[in-house]
C-alpha cells in the first residue's frame, strides 16, 4: 500500500537546532577537540599510532593534504565538533594509506590482478544514481562495497580475520551518530553500514576527490582540485579495487559517483572497456535539492552555515560539471555507454536494469530478477519522508538556473 510521504521542511539551515540527546552527543564529541589539532604532523602521528605502521606510500599526497588543511583553516565558523570530525576523517584516510601500503608489501601479487572492465554509474545526486546502484547491486553479478568497507577498506593487522569484523561495528556507531545529528539526511540519501557506497570514498585516500568539497565550504580546495589531472588518483583507486578484490573476492566492480561526470576521459583511460551509465534529470530541481543536502550537512562543522555562499558555489560547480559532460560525453561510444532518463527509469525500473545488464554483457538470470524484485519491494521511494525546498531559500532563481543549465538540457533532455 502506497502512502503519501510526509513533507520535511528545513527551517534551521542558517542556525542549526538540535534535540537534547543530539546536543549531549555534540558536547561529548566537542570535549575531544583539544586533542584534535588539524595539522599534518598531528594527523600523521595519529595514523601511525593507530596502526603501528609508518610507510604512507608515495608522498605526493602531502601537498594535497596541506592545501585542504589550509582551506579548512580559513573557515571562521568551524565548531569543536567539526574539528573532531575532520581530524577523525583525515586521520582515517591516512590510516587507510598505511594499511594499503603494508598489504601491498606483504602481497605484491595484488598488482598482477586484472580487473574486469567495471560498470560505472555517473550522474548528479538526485538523478536516481543511488537507487540504480543499489538495485543493480542486489543480485550476485557485481562486486560492490558496503559503507563500512568504503570507509575502512583494509583491516588493521590486529583485526585481520576477526569475526565479527570490528569495522562493521564502528560504522554502525558512526551511522547512529549521523542519524542523531542529521535526522533528515536519510530522507535525502539513505545510509546504513551495509548500504552500497561510492568509490569516491576510496579516492579520498589519495586526497583528491570531489568528496572533500562536500565536507566543507572550501573554494580554495575546489580550485586546486580542478586545476589538476585526476588520472593518478584514478590509478590509485584502481590499485585499491584490486586490493579489495584480493581480500574479499568479487569478479566485476559496479561503481558510482557524480565525480565521474567530469572525468569521463580519465575514466576511459584508467579503466579501458568500462561500461558507463549516465543518468539525467531536470537540472534545476536537482541543483536545488543538492544544495539543500550540502547546506544541511554543513552543520556538521559550521556553527552558522553560510547558506547563500554555499548555494552560489555549488550552483557554479554543477554548471561546470554538466558542461564537462556535454563536452566529453562522446568519448564513450554506444557500445560501452548509455543514457538513462530519470522519469523513464522510475516508470520501469526493471527494464532499466535489463538494459544495463545487456550493455555490460551480463545475463539477467532468475536469481538477479528475484534479487531486484526484493530490493524494489523493500525500498519504496520517499519512505523516510520528502524534503521540500525552494530556490528562494538559498537565494537562487529557477529561471536563471534554467538558463545556466540550458546547454546540458538541450543535449540530454530534449
Amino acid at each position: 500500500m502506497h502512502t503519501t510521504p510526509s513533507a520535511i521542511e528545513l527551517t534551521d539551515l542558517a542556525a542549526p537546532r538540535y534535540s537534547v540527546k543530539a546536543q549531549q552527543v555534540r558536547d561529548m564529541i566537542a570535549s575531544l577537540a583539544d586533542g584534535c589539532t588539524l595539522t599534518s604532523d598531528a594527523l600523521h602521528a595519529a595514523a601511525r599510532d593507530a596502526t603501528g605502521l609508518d610507510d604512507f606510500g608515495a608522498d605526493d599526497y602531502r601537498e594535497r593534504l596541506d592545501v585542504y588543511l589550509g582551506a579548512l583553516a580559513g573557515l571562521d565558523d568551524m565548531h569543536d565538533c567539526g574539528r573532531v570530525n575532520f581530524f577523525s576523517q583525515l586521520s582515517q584516510w591516512l590510516k587507510n594509506r598505511l594499511l594499503l601500503t603494508d598489504l601491498l608489501r606483504r602481497h605484491p601479487e595484488i598488482h598482477d590482478i586484472e580487473l574486469a572492465p567495471p560498470v560505472v554509474i555517473a550522474g548528479l545526486p538526485r538523478t536516481g544514481t543511488t537507487h540504480l546502484h543499489n538495485m543493480l547491486a542486489a543480485g550476485p553479478t557485481f562486486r560492490t562495497m558496503p559503507y563500512w568497507e568504503s570507509a575502512e577498506p583494509f583491516p588493521a593487522p590486529a583485526e585481520i580475520g576477526a569475526e565479527p569484523d570490528p569495522r562493521v561495528a564502528r560504522m554502525e556507531m558512526a551511522v547512529s551518530v549521523m542519524d542523531l545529528l542529521l535526522p533528515h539526511f536519510r530522507a535525502m540519501h539513505e545510509m546504513t553500514s551495509e548500504h552500497v557506497h561510492e568509490e569516491i570514498q576510496l579516492l579520498a585516500n589519495d586526497f583528491s576527490t570531489m568528496l572533500m568539497e562536500t565536507l566543507a565550504h572550501v573554494p580554495a580546495w575546489r580550485d586546486y582540485y580542478l586545476a589538476h589531472d585526476q588520472s593518478p588518483h584514478y590509478e590509485y583507486l584502481r590499485t585499491q579495487l584490486k586490493a579489495m578484490q584480493f581480500l574479499r573476492g568479487g569478479r566485476r566492480w559496479l561503481l558510482k559517483s557524480p565525480q565521474h561526470l567530469e572525468q569521463l576521459t580519465v575514466l576511459k583511460r584508467v579503466f579501458p572497456g568500462a561500461v558507463v551509465v549516465c543518468t539525467h534529470r531536470d537540472p534545476v530541481p536537482v541543483a536545488i535539492s543538492m544544495v539543500a543536502m550540502v547546506v544541511y550537512t554543513s552543520r556538521m562543522y559550521s556553527a552558522a552555515p553560510p547558506v547563500r555562499a554555499i548555494a552560489a558555489s555549488w550552483t557554479d560547480r554543477l554548471e561546470r560539471m554538466l558542461a564537462a559532460l556535454v563536452r566529453d560525453r562522446d568519448v564513450l561510444g554506444p557500445d560501452q555507454s548509455t543514457d538513462v532518463g530519470f522519469d523513464a527509469f522510475m516508470a520501469d525500473e526493471r527494464r532499466t536494469a535489463a538494459r544495463v545488464y545487456a550493455l555490460a554483457g551480463e545475463p539477467m538470470t532468475d536469481e538477479n530478477r528475484s534479487a531486484i524484485d526484493r530490493y524494489l519491494a523493500d525500498h519504496q521511494r520517499n519512505r523516510f519522508g520528502r524534503v521540500t525546498c525552494t530556490a528562494e531559500m538559498f537565494g537562487l532563481d529557477e529561471h536563471e538556473l534554467s538558463e545556466r543549465f540550458s546547454g546540458y538540457t538541450e543535449r540530454f533532455l530534449t
